[in-house]
């Protein structure tokens, strides 16, 4: 085992470079996350996740794919999973006999299952999902990717989901800790902030991951800033991630920083840092792995080879200590079992059953 492979890169295009491989092989990597344009068809992504399991077969291959209109693979046989706010909708849509929140808990469920096992058959360990924001009404960057308003219907569907992922032997990330859903404002374009108490957060958006704690494989902090708890984003705060999602909420998975490559990503009291020092302030927040996204098309992928060689340098000079306890957490999030194939997942009862469940 590496004493802690922290960095999760990305890759330029459909199959891999002798650089990417270079890459993926240096001892503080732990993984890729897939964007668009690594998509061609089924054949081309699993002819890919191959190539990057045979560089290293711990390495975590993760995507962004929630369903709505966060999914990364769309054509050739991918499901068009629905937005998760349309099993909100399904479970409010009773007379409040109940017997609709436990349909909405099965097709979620269901989603679960189709999103996960459809990623499985092409190799994929990984989505970021489910997002544990609430539907505020305000935010567009989250809107319908939330299943709803209360967070007790946000905790049971969130859960349902997740029960659906684990049973394609996929693990789970909750986003974005500890609530992305009460500001406007894009963190990928600017800095949210959160004037709200810790109280009030607590007890509306914090809620699922305490109720979940049990159940969750991994959390990613939102880029907001929450000032009347800490001047920092939670995902560079050691109060966020540590003395309340750690200690308070008793969460013990894996923590994952958002994308060190967004606006608000980079933004520490005020002042602008760049890759390497961002990374270096989130595993010291509590981060387990930090993501750097995109920047494989930047100058040839010079931002990664230099936070490689940044990261490196720390080590060296001791401002910062491998973690085998995170990395314990990160090698958690493989999949354990064989995934089914294509050709025999379409013809599996759970998943054509699984189908027929989704809200239309």
């Amino acid at each position: 085992m590496n004493p802690h492979a922290p960095l999760i890169i990305d890759v330029a295009g459909l199959r891999l470079s002798a650089m990417d491989r270079q890459r993926l092989a240096h001892p503080l990597v732990g993984g890729v996350i897939l964007f668009g344009r690594n998509w061609h068809d089924r054949a081309q992504l699993t002819a890919l996740c191959r190539q990057i399991k045979s560089v290293r077969r711990d390495l975590l291959i993760a995507v962004d794919h929630e369903g709505g209109r966060v999914q990364r693979f769309r054509t050739d046989g991918f499901t068009h999973v629905p937005p998760m706010a349309a099993l909100g909708a399904m479970w409010m849509a009773g007379n409040g006999d109940g017997q609709s929140a436990m349909e909405a808990m099965n097709a979620a469920t269901a989603a679960g299952y189709v999103l996960g096992a459809e990623l499985r058959a092409c190799g994929v360990d990984l989505t970021f999902a489910p997002v544990l924001d609430l539907d505020y009404g305000e935010s567009s960057v989250i809107g319908d990717r939330a299943f709803a308003r209360d967070p007790r219907v946000v905790t049971a569907l969130a859960q349902a989901a997740m029960h659906g992922l684990r049973q394609a032997g996929m693990a789970n990330c909750g986003k974005h800790f500890p609530g992305h859903g009460f500001v406007q404002a894009d963190s990928h374009h600017a800095i949210p902030v959160d004037h709200r108490s810790l109280k009030a957060i607590l007890a509306e958006d914090a809620a699922p991951y305490c109720w979940l704690s049990a159940s969750l494989s991994a959390v990613m902090p939102a880029h907001v800033i929450y000032p009347r708890v800490d001047t920092r984003p939670a995902g560079f705060s050691s109060r966020w991630l540590q003395d309340v999602l750690r200690q308070r909420l008793g969460f013990t998975g894996a923590v994952f920083s958002d994308d060190l490559s967004m606006a608000a990503a980079r933004q520490i009291e005020g002042r602008q840092v760049g890759f390497s020092e961002a990374a270096l302030a989130a595993l010291g927040a509590g981060a387990d792995m930090v993501l750097l996204c995109n920047q494989s098309v930047v100058d040839g992928g010079a931002p990664i080879d230099q936070a490689i060689d940044d990261l490196a340098r720390t080590v060296v000079q001791g401002q910062w200590v491998p973690s085998p306890a995170c990395e314990e957490r990160r090698q958690a999030l493989l999949p354990a079992g064989a995934a089914l194939g294509w050709d025999e997942l379409m013809v599996s009862a759970r998943y054509m059953q699984a189908l027929s469940l989704l809200p239309a």
